[in-house]
């Protein structure tokens, strides 16, 4: 598998962003989604990465820097077809590596809750990620959920 920056200018990963947002829509209400479109992707400070194997998109993340410190993971989502083939944890190892590259002290993100999104919390907890606070302007639900990794924590 390779991973590449991308400009999402591709149908391939244009499409994986589109069952990304249905997704989070489906597992979440109207105005509990937080998940960045296309347009928020572009942001600056936004960097948008894509994992390919054979010429095929099998997921993609992002990483959104907040601050000097901090930076916020985004939009993780593993093509349906690449399911339970590490694909989300080669992501999240290159994006950690990328966070620690930069200086960065700490990687959060926010997340649904519910049956739909334990996958990816076994995976992020699994890494060290904890449950903590509400951050970068987001309010806290029943439909969400904050994880901070502090990087200065040993790596497993």
């Amino acid at each position: 598998m390779e991973i590449r920056e991308d400009d999402l200018s591709g149908d391939r990963t244009r499409d994986l962003l589109r069952i990304h947002l249905e997704g989070m829509h489906a597992n979440s209400p109207p105005g509990h989604v937080f998940a960045l479109d296309l347009s928020g992707l572009k942001a600056p400070g936004v960097t948008v990465w894509s994992v390919w194997d054979a010429g095929e998109i099998c997921g993609v993340g992002a990483l959104k820097q907040i601050d000097g410190t901090t930076g916020e993971l985004k939009s993780m989502r593993t093509h349906p077809r690449h399911l339970r083939k590490g694909v989300a944890a080669l992501l999240l190892e290159h994006i950690i590596g990328i966070v620690r590259a930069r200086g960065l002290r700490r990687l959060s993100l926010e997340t649904g809750s519910g049956a739909a999104f334990e996958p990816a919390l076994a995976l992020y907890r699994k890494r060290g990620f904890v449950d903590g606070d509400a951050f970068g302007g987001y309010e806290r639900s029943e439909f969400n959920q904050f994880l901070h990794l502090d990087l200065d924590a040993p790596t497993t």
